[in-house]
């Protein structure tokens, strides 16, 4: 049995009603939805919010709603965990049982569902606990700056500088698309970024975090970009 949770509060204050906020024509959520469906990996599709509105168009587009989430799992600190965990018990509490968890963002216009696909076969063909979506800096970490109280700079890692470019070793961060794990992973709140979790690598132009106005926009841009191809 495969679960798929999408965690989706109310009260976003950088972007107002961030989670359903209309995304190249139709709500933002609806595209992670649409993808978990598509994928067929899942015998159940939740999101997990407290907002009314958000639960309306969370049906509109196919998935459950059958609980509201807790004000204590609400708030602008909790993580991502905690509210898979809370999903997972609720509906053990109801004697129904998963044993792959795959928590994908509300925000994730970019998500594909191959992605999905290929996440969970990975994590079903591995002993591993984690299997998550990410991409590389453009540009090399070890190269970084700090700007100090000063206005002055300094490098972050000095002994770096005469190094070249293609002698560092590249970084990868957190695409912020889905996070598959297993059911016990997730209810024992082992780390999603250990050394039991595996990475799938997507190309940069699929994607982007989305916490501004400016980050909306520019998702809006490459996305109708991406469909001229």
């Amino acid at each position: 049995m495969r679960l798929c949770v999408i965690p989706a509060r109310g009260g976003s204050k950088r972007i107002l009603k961030k989670n359903i906020k209309l995304f190249v024509g139709k709500p933002i959520i609806a595209y992670s939805i649409e993808a978990a469906i598509k994928s067929k990996c899942f015998d159940t599709i939740v999101v997990s919010t407290d907002d009314e509105e958000i639960a309306e168009v969370a049906h509109q587009y196919g998935a459950e709603t059958p609980f509201v989430r807790p004000s204590s799992l609400s708030d602008d600190y909790v993580g991502t965990i905690p509210v898979v965990k809370h999903a997972i018990e609720w509906f053990t509490e109801k004697k129904k049982n998963f044993e792959f968890v795959c928590c994908i963002y509300p925000t994730a216009p970019f998500i594909s569902s191959d992605d999905i696909v290929t996440g969970m076969e990975l994590l079903s063909e591995s002993n591993n606990d984690y299997v998550f979506s990410v991409t590389n800096y453009a540009f090399p970490i070890q190269r970084a700056i700090r700007i100090l109280n000063s206005k002055q700079v300094e490098m972050f890692q000095p002994k770096k500088f005469n190094t070249r470019s293609q002698d560092l070793e590249e970084a990868y961060h957190d695409a912020g698309q889905f996070y598959w794990g297993k059911a016990s992973a997730w209810k024992n709140e082992i780390p999603v970024f250990s050394k039991t979790s595996i990475p799938i690598i997507l190309p940069r132009y699929r994607v982007q975090d989305i916490d501004t106005p400016e980050d909306w926009l520019y998702a809006e841009l490459m996305y109708k970009a991406s469909k001229l191809k």
